[in-house]
């Protein structure tokens, strides 16, 4: 029973751990902040990836880094476009389906990668291969178009599996909310109610 008390589980942290578990709760205190401002925070993205681009071309390589950086974005990209519940792997049980005509319930999109985890490691990821360009140890020389002919290819044939799946199981990747209904009827009802009132 001694040792609990003086084996150090009681005793306060260094000073150092101290400060890293302060800094640490003001960063996310203010990456909490950032969550409903989605405009400013992706802005704020484009613009690390057009600095980052300027320090590709600038440097002339780090091209593999690039193509890594391009391929780590795409299997977010995929994560963010695909529902959480995959529908195939629900068409042979009772589970819940995407709702396929107008006469189903309402069943909002929930991604499998939230907008917000998309885009925080889209930017880890931009500040990460920026890091990198200042080591010439990640500049392997490589033919450039290559990458780029190869990443393309890649990208079209994805994004044409991902659609073709969207087509299947009739499901877009954008909740644009619950749709509402009977606004004419009811401006019509009380047009003929206000009619009546007015013969009488």
């Amino acid at each position: 029973m001694d040792g609990i008390g003086g084996d150090g589980w009681s005793e306060e942290p260094p000073p150092l751990i101290q400060k890293l578990r302060q800094g640490l709760v003001v960063y996310q205190y203010y990456l909490d902040k950032t969550t409903p401002q989605s405009v400013p925070r992706w802005a704020g993205t484009l613009v690390l990836a057009a600095i980052y681009g300027i320090r590709v071309f600038y440097v002339q390589g780090f091209y593999i880094v690039t193509y890594a950086l391009g391929i780590y974005i795409l299997n977010l990209l995929i994560g963010f476009l695909s529902p959480l519940a995959d529908p195939e792997s629900e068409a042979g049980s009772d589970g819940p389906m995407l709702p396929t005509k107008d006469s189903d319930e309402f069943k909002p999109f929930i991604r499998r990668l939230p907008e917000f985890k998309f885009w925080y490691s889209v930017t880890k990821a931009f500040v990460i291969a920026f890091l990198m360009t200042f080591f010439s140890a990640f500049d392997i020389p490589v033919f450039w178009p290559i990458l780029l002919c190869y990443w393309f290819v890649l990208f079209v044939l994805t994004m044409k599996r991902q659609i073709g799946h969207m087509m299947k199981y009739k499901y877009i990747p954008f909740s644009l909310g619950k749709q509402k209904y009977g606004r004419k009827k009811a401006s019509a009802v009380s047009g003929t109610y206000r009619a009546d009132r007015n013969t009488d």
